[in-house]
């Protein structure tokens, strides 16, 4: 039989517009450092209505310098949700913090605002309150903010929004990205993301001191604006470093390619909802549970994550799903069970809903470029791999009876 081409869980949409705009950059002055950062700053700002948008080379960079930003350091807590990818708790670590998680609700896989509710009671009454939150938009679906603001407010915690997959989604009718519900917003633009800048990220914020403040430590705690200057002027020359910064800046080939990307973000996030329908329709009646659609909310439907019924069957039919070609992903294997946290005192059992969402979650292919033909394709190798399995884990189960 001919072999079928292979179908990732996620790529890069690239037009000749993208190139141009690459092109145009290498072409000019400034390959780093100049006009295109600032232009794709303001763009995006004001596309999610935000006061600032400050670029920086990574999702993870941005998630650092937020967190330091707004003073974690040793001795403070950072929480966050197990169901996410490792950059979410590290940044607190990089800071000298300690990492507590929140287990995740099972319908919508964001964190449980019934867990946090439940968490932060306990911690109020030991003192061991944590300084920053820092919910996740999981797979593009905004999580509940405006009940996590709420208990933060109450509990005196400042939020960042690990939006790396939400860029273009809509929270009560506001764009991801606002700062209604926050002080940071963190976006990523990797290559499987909604749009990209081949690596790179963003945080927004609506705090002008905030966004100086992580602006100058993405280059090096340094400084050459005159009025800021601590020592006496000595000519044109000069600049000052003022904190211990990092060389996290975003270059102009990539802020080119984001802003030529911006063009289309409104497209992909309502092309990638109509996939999410057509899968939705797709997978009906198989044993599994499809992604939850919220009418109140517009997910950026960066992944399409299905859990299996039967968790038993989870690696045989990932296994298989990937032998017929289609590279399905598993996000996430909980935090908290990763090696390095575990020598931290977290173990099995800690969140039971994101460990058994690890346990039988499977992320098909989503991108732009798929067709009707492709996830037809996609529903038919799953269909497949499950009644393949099914048989044998029946068997199974009636020798152990």
């Amino acid at each position: 039989m001919e072999a079928r081409t292979p179908l990732p869980y996620g790529r890069q949409d690239i037009s000749e517009e993208d190139i141009r705009a690459v092109v145009d950059v290498l072409r000019g002055d400034w390959l780093t450092q100049g006009p295109a950062v600032p232009a794709f700053e303001q763009a995006l700002a004001a596309i999610c209505g935000a006061r600032h948008a400050v670029a920086v080379n990574s999702a993870t960079s941005a998630l650092h310098v937020a967190c330091l930003a707004l003073g974690v350091g040793p001795g403070d807590i950072v929480w966050t949700t197990p169901n996410t990818f490792v950059a979410s708790a590290n940044c607190a670590r990089y800071c000298g913090a300690d990492v507590g998680f929140v287990d995740i609700d099972p319908a919508t896989m964001n964190m449980s605002v019934t867990d946090l509710s439940a968490r932060l009671a306990a911690a109020r009454a030991n003192g061991t309150l944590p300084k920053v939150l820092i919910p996740v938009h999981f797979a593009g679906l905004p999580c509940d903010m405006q009940a996590i603001h709420a208990l933060a407010k109450s509990y005196g915690m400042r939020i960042i929004e690990d939006a790396s997959h939400a860029v273009g989604a809509r929270y009560r009718g506001e764009p991801v990205g606002s700062g209604r519900y926050s002080d940071i917003t963190i976006f990523s633009f990797h290559p499987v993301k909604i749009i990209t800048t081949g690596e790179g990220g963003a945080a927004l914020t609506n705090d002008d001191e905030l966004a100086a403040r992580m602006a100058l430590l993405r280059s090096h705690g340094i400084t050459r604006d005159v009025a800021a200057f601590r020592n006496d002027y000595l000519g044109p020359w000069q600049y000052e470093q003022h904190e211990l910064g990092f060389n996290y800046r975003m270059t102009d080939l990539q802020a080119a390619l984001g802003f030529s990307q911006l063009r289309r973000l409104a497209e992909f996030v309502e092309r990638r909802n109509a996939l999410a329908g057509l899968y939705d329709a797709a997978l009906a009646g198989l044993p599994l549970q499809r992604p939850q659609r919220d009418a109140a909310h517009l997910s950026a439907c960066h992944l399409y994550v299905v859990r299996l019924d039967e968790p038993g069957l989870h690696r045989a039919v990932f296994e298989q799903l990937r032998a017929d070609g289609i590279h399905v992903n598993l996000h996430y294997m909980p935090v908290h069970l990763q090696p390095y946290y575990r020598q931290l005192g977290f173990a099995d059992g800690d969140f039971l809903h994101a460990e058994r969402h690890g346990a039988c979650a499977i992320s098909l292919p989503m991108y732009p470029a798929l067709t009707r033909e492709d996830i037809e394709r996609v529903a038919q190798a799953l269909a497949r791999a499950i009644n393949l399995q099914l048989p044998e884990k029946e068997a199974e189960d009636a020798l152990i009876s």
